[in-house]
């Protein structure tokens, strides 16, 4: 089995969540986590500085904006990577896919927008981005940006919600 460190302690490797930065579900006695690894691929349409210093303050901002985010437990510098609370649930893109999502689900992502709106503050609103854990959405990434009407939600965001045509493209383009 795959072990990945967090500050020389060791967490076995259980499986590969995500590839937004890599994300594996990880295990240290007993209990569930996620590691995040920084990725430095390339990315055409936003140019980033520090990725693990940016991810932190990150979480900072979104924390004191009062989003429901995974808490941070530890984070490794010279390994770029970062430690947080396992939220378990099905993602929001399961929940479009299995054609799921509730009014009560869109009614939070307005209400999200709204506060982080307020708060000066975009989100990555794709719905890999976000997991369920008893009809509370979570956001379980860290990212955030400065306000901007053309990422917002009600503008780009919600475009992936349901089955719409951007959502059937990136699932046939994506497999």
């Amino acid at each position: 089995m795959e072990v990945l460190y967090v500050n020389d302690m060791d967490y076995q490797v259980v499986k590969l969540l995500g590839k937004g930065g890599y994300s594996y579900l990880v295990m240290r006695d007993g209990k569930m986590y996620v590691l995040k690894k920084i990725h430095h691929e390339p990315c055409s349409y936003y140019s980033f500085g520090n990725k693990l210093e940016s991810e932190l303050g990150d979480y900072v901002r979104l924390r004191s904006a009062g989003l429901k985010l995974p808490e941070l437990f530890a984070f490794d510098r010279d390994r770029e990577h970062i430690l947080k609370e396992y939220i378990d649930g099905k993602t929001a893109f399961e929940l479009v896919k299995e054609n799921a999502v509730r009014d009560s689900h869109l009614k939070q992502m307005h209400e999200t927008s709204e506060t982080l709106r307020s708060a000066g503050l975009n989100i990555d609103w794709f719905p890999t981005n976000f997991v369920d854990r008893n009809g509370e959405l979570w956001y379980i990434d860290y990212e955030c940006n400065e306000y901007s009407y053309e990422w917002s939600f009600e503008t780009l965001g919600i475009k992936y919600w349901s089955a719409t045509p951007a959502f059937i493209e990136f699932c046939e383009e994506n497999g």
